[in-house]
C-alpha cells in the first residue's frame, strides 16, 4: 500500500470514527458531571455519570455554541418519540428552564395532573406520602413555618422551602427536587420542567473524582467504590 493511500485511509477512519462518537453522544449516550452537592448523598460532587439520552427521545442539536457558556445560536431541532416518560422517583437530566445552556440533574417527584405539597419538609403527592430516596439529605435542622412565604420561591403565596402547596403540576410537564432537599436549587424556587427540556437518564457512574480529598496523588482522589454504580 503507497504511503499516502495508507495516510489517507487512517485519516478517513478518524473521521469516521469522530463522527460515530458525536452521533452516539447526540442521540444514545452523553457523559455529564455531577457539579454541585444538590443530589448528595445519592450522587456527588465529581461524579461522571453516562446518561441514556435515547430513552426519553433524542433530539437533534437545538444550539451550537461554546458549552458552558451563551455564546452561540439557536437551530431548528428535531425530536425522535419517547420509549418512555419520566416517572416519578426518575432521576433526570434536563435543561434548566431558566437558562436551557445548563444542564441540571435531579428526581422526579411528580408529573402532569398531580399535586405536590410539603409539610414540615415532609413531601406529598395526592395526598400520600413521596417515598423518600434511600440516600436523601438533610443539612439545616430548622423548620420554615408555613407561614413564611419565601419571596425565592416561584410562587411565594404557596409557601417556602419546607411547607409548600398545594401546587398542581401543569399538564406535559414535571415538578423535581434534589434529595439533598435543604441545599437544591429546584422547581420548588424556578418552577416546572417542560418535556422539551428533558435530556435523559443517568445510567453509571464510571468515574468519580473527589476534588477535595487530602491524599496525595491522582489515584488516591478516586472514589474506587463508586465506580460502575448505578444510578438511582
Amino acid at each position: 500500500m503507497k504511503p499516502r493511500k495508507k495516510a489517507n485511509d487512517t485519516i478517513k477512519a478518524v473521521l469516521i470514527a469522530i463522527f460515530a462518537a458525536l452521533i452516539l453522544r447526540q442521540f444514545v449516550i452523553a457523559a455529564y458531571k455531577i457539579p454541585t452537592g444538590s443530589m448528595e448523598n445519592t450522587l456527588l460532587v465529581g461524579d461522571f455519570l453516562l446518561v441514556n439520552k435515547f430513552v426519553y427521545g433524542a433530539r437533534t442539536p437545538n444550539w451550537v455554541g461554546i458549552p458552558g457558556t451563551s455564546a452561540g445560536f439557536d437551530l431548528p431541532d428535531f425530536s425522535f418519540p419517547a420509549i418512555i416518560e419520566p416517572h416519578p422517583y426518575d432521576i433526570v437530566v434536563f435543561k434548566y428552564p431558566k437558562d436551557p445552556h445548563l444542564d441540571y440533574i435531579k428526581r422526579c417527584v411528580a408529573v402532569g395532573g398531580e399535586v405536590v405539597e410539603s409539610k414540615n419538609k415532609r413531601v406529598y403527592v395526592n395526598g400520600h406520602p413521596f417515598h423518600a430516596p434511600p440516600k436523601l439529605k438533610f443539612i439545616d435542622r430548622n423548620i420554615y413555618n408555613r407561614l413564611y412565604k419565601d419571596p425565592e420561591f416561584f410562587r411565594p403565596r404557596y409557601g417556602n422551602r419546607d411547607n409548600f402547596g398545594p401546587i398542581v403540576v401543569p399538564q406535559n410537564h414535571y415538578f423535581v427536587m434534589g434529595d439533598n432537599r435543604d441545599n437544591s436549587l429546584d422547581s420548588r424556587y424556578w418552577g416546572f420542567v417542560p418535556p422539551e427540556n428533558v435530556v435523559g437518564r443517568p445510567l453509571i457512574v464510571y468515574l468519580s473524582w473527589d476534588g477535595d480529598s487530602s491524599n496525595n496523588g491522582l489515584l488516591g482522589k478516586i472514589r474506587w467504590n463508586r465506580l460502575g454504580k448505578v444510578v438511582r
